[in-house]
């Protein structure tokens, strides 16, 4: 039975939670199991029964809470989402399965390459969202983000990989366990995208899921550089990309030639789009130029490392005579284009580099920097397969380029063409 939310107020809260107990063998009460000012459940657990357990050595999920009330069992779960589910997963229902006489329900489980080194949570056992995709004749899990308020990690992940407290983590290439959310199945039609973040990729999966409800576009964001890294170590079908070349200002193909010199490949165009300053509505501190990040009531946020967007800012600083120093905020990191939108509009910070899309879809101000051009890199054996032949037609189309033109901020003269093969 799922109960109507109650007020943050301890009273109302017990009163809740007793009525329940008068009808149900379990009572879960979701948030306020922490150690906040506002969270309630451990003391009104301790004041109608016992609490036996709270906080276990587990991430997400660490302050849950079990007890005893009135000869029913309560539990106390984590607010935050990822704690919330993953919670509820691992010890909810394992419960009511024993109490059924019956055993928990058992996922499928495979073996995958793991494409990022994860370090062990001190201390406690972390359960972690991963993507999981057949590249080649293997398969790759690609960790998620990590945090436990990160909704979308549930949304895209398709298993889950236990790292196990007091180990050292896993190494990138290491064979882990996934527990699948999805179907093996599923798994083998999943086409597997890394590389530079943009909002297209994003639409690009939502129109290949509308004409082919059994394939998936999986993609994580590891910076365009990282993208062209893991198609060199065959962990994904294709990489999104936008590296420039300082030297004769072409993009992506020095980089291709470079990491990828004994593989096949094909630089498809997808997007081009506009770099610029995101800033809040209305502009407030009048931020106009790239010299206006020295100022000292500036606050910048960056891209991570390898990321193409960050390359761009550091040949524009060298141009303009910048000390990357002076940039308050210049090591402060963020991995997408809607993350570092999303530092501005929260005023976590002044600034950042980005796309315009990236602005319109926060309702930001926006200043143009200029044009850049964002193609995809796929491997020649892949291209030719049969898994992104629906991919390619859906990038060909005419309402992927509809769909597109309405984000603002692009242009699509090379949308589908083949510009080199290497």
């Amino acid at each position: 039975t799922r109960l109507a939310p109650v007020r943050d107020e301890a009273a109302l809260i017990k009163a809740a939670v007793l009525a329940a107990l008068a009808e149900h063998d379990l009572v879960v009460v979701n948030a306020g199991s922490s150690a906040g000012s506002h969270d309630f459940t451990a003391d009104i657990f301790r004041e109608i029964g016992t609490v036996e357990v709270h906080g276990i050595a587990m991430r997400p999920g660490h302050p849950a809470i079990l007890g005893v009330a009135q000869g029913k069992a309560v539990a106390g779960i984590p607010g935050y989402p990822a704690s919330a589910i993953i919670t509820f997963d691992r010890l909810i229902k394992p419960l009511l399965a024993r109490w059924q006489g019956q055993l928990p329900p058992q996922r499928p489980t495979l073996s995958a390459s793991l494409t990022r080194k994860v370090l062990s949570p001190l201390g406690e056992d972390e359960f972690m969202r991963v993507t999981v995709g057949k590249v080649g004749d293997r398969f790759v899990a690609t960790p998620m983000e990590r945090g436990a308020g990160v909704i979308m990690s549930l949304v895209k992940a398709d298993g889950i990989v236990r790292v196990p407290r007091f180990s050292e983590g896993y190494p990138v290439g290491a064979q882990v366990t996934v527990e699948l959310l999805r179907t093996h199945a599923a798994v083998e039609d999943t086409i597997v995208a890394t590389g530079s973040h943009d909002l297209t990729i994003d639409i690009l999966a939502d129109y290949l899921r509308r004409r082919h409800p059994h394939l998936t576009l999986s993609s994580s964001n590891v910076g365009s550089y990282g993208g062209l890294l893991a198609l060199a170590h065959g962990e994904a079908h294709l990489a999104g990309s936008h590296l420039l070349d300082e030297t004769t200002g072409e993009y992506n193909v020095r980089y291709v030639q470079e990491l990828l010199p004994n593989t096949p490949v094909v630089l498809l165009g997808f997007v081009q789009r506009t770099q610029g300053l995101i800033v809040p509505a209305g502009n407030p501190k009048r931020i106009n130029a790239l010299t206006d990040l020295t100022r000292p009531d500036v606050v910048f946020i960056n891209r991570q490392r390898g990321a193409g967007t960050r390359v761009l800012l550091d040949y524009r600083l060298k141009q303009a005579g910048i000390n990357p120093r002076q940039i308050q905020g210049y090591d402060r990191q963020e991995f997408t284009h809607l993350a570092v939108a999303a530092a501005v509009k929260s005023g976590a910070a002044d600034c950042a580099l980005g796309i315009l899309a990236a602005a319109r879809a926060l309702d930001l101000d926006f200043v143009p920097l200029g044009e850049e051009r964002y193609d995809l890199v796929i491997p020649q054996s892949f291209y030719e397969s049969a898994l992104l032949q629906p991919l390619l037609t859906v990038i060909r189309s005419a309402e992927l380029r509809t769909a597109v033109a309405r984000l603002g901020g692009y242009q699509m003269p090379d949308l589908g063409h083949i510009l080199h093969s290497f």
